[in-house]
């Protein structure tokens, strides 16, 4: 919950509960429950991000409304969150009913979702665009410049928290990753008498013959304490000499 002092605290508590969360979804949903909490005129809010191939996607949200005024935006290829994604910037909408800049997506959330008015900020850091934080409200003309002050703030704490959260992620991946062919390299090390570069290279052999990735030709030897058969001239493989 967030201190009731000042803006100092909120914020030092906005870290410090971004930082305490797991995976990046519940880094999310986090953030997206201290948004609702903290900016007085947001009835809901979700996080669109960026994936692969610039695909932009919306996994977290408060509400059904925010997650289909989002899916929306994708579905026209227009919208707020669209633009501030692309734009480094914030973007408000003080008016959805009468909003003329995205006519295919502010008149159906207006009139079919019931939203009034809509404030989103980039999610960014240095290194990286990450998505937009999108703020939805049912009344028109709900945030004020000092939401647009406070929320810039939070999207720069998000953004950081995401950016930490991915990192983890990514070491967790890669300590794994050298975890399973380790353990790999262990089993043809002792079947065969090779070295540490011999058991690799014969790993990779195996990779190339079998067209199956490393990581998954070594998960496939522990599990089994097998070596894949299904490549043409596997069954033959002898391992690599000392100068292979």
């Amino acid at each position: 919950m967030w201190s009731q002092s000042d803006p100092d605290d909120r914020f030092a508590d906005l870290a410090r509960c971004l930082t305490d969360q797991g995976d990046e979804s519940d880094t999310l949903d986090q953030a997206l429950k201290m948004t609702v909490e903290t900016i007085a005129g947001c009835d809901e809010a979700a996080i669109s991000l960026i994936r692969r191939g610039n695909r932009v996607e919306t996994l977290n949200a408060t509400g059904s409304r925010a997650r289909d005024a989002d899916f929306l935006q994708y579905e026209v290829g227009e919208g707020p969150c669209l633009d501030t994604i692309h734009d480094h910037g914030t973007t408000l909408v003080r008016d959805l009913a009468h909003e003329g800049r995205w006519p295919h997506w502010s008149l159906p959330v207006s009139r079919d979702l019931g939203f009034g008015s809509v404030l989103c900020f980039q999610l960014f850091t240095s290194a990286d665009d990450y998505g937009a934080l999108n703020m939805y409200a049912d009344r028109v003309d709900a945030f004020d410049e000092h939401d647009q002050v406070v929320g810039v703030a939070m999207a720069a704490h998000i953004a950081v928290a995401l950016a930490s959260s991915r990192q983890i992620e990514q070491l967790g991946r890669s300590v794994r990753t050298r975890t399973i062919i380790g353990q790999a390299m262990g089993i043809v090390m002792e079947r065969y008498d090779l070295d540490d570069p011999r058991a690799f290279r014969f790993l990779q052999r195996v990779s190339n013959m079998t067209n199956i990735r490393l990581l998954d030709v070594a998960e496939h030897i522990v599990t089994t304490r097998q070596i894949p058969q299904d490549g043409p001239g596997v069954r033959s493989l002898e391992p690599p000499g000392p100068d292979a």
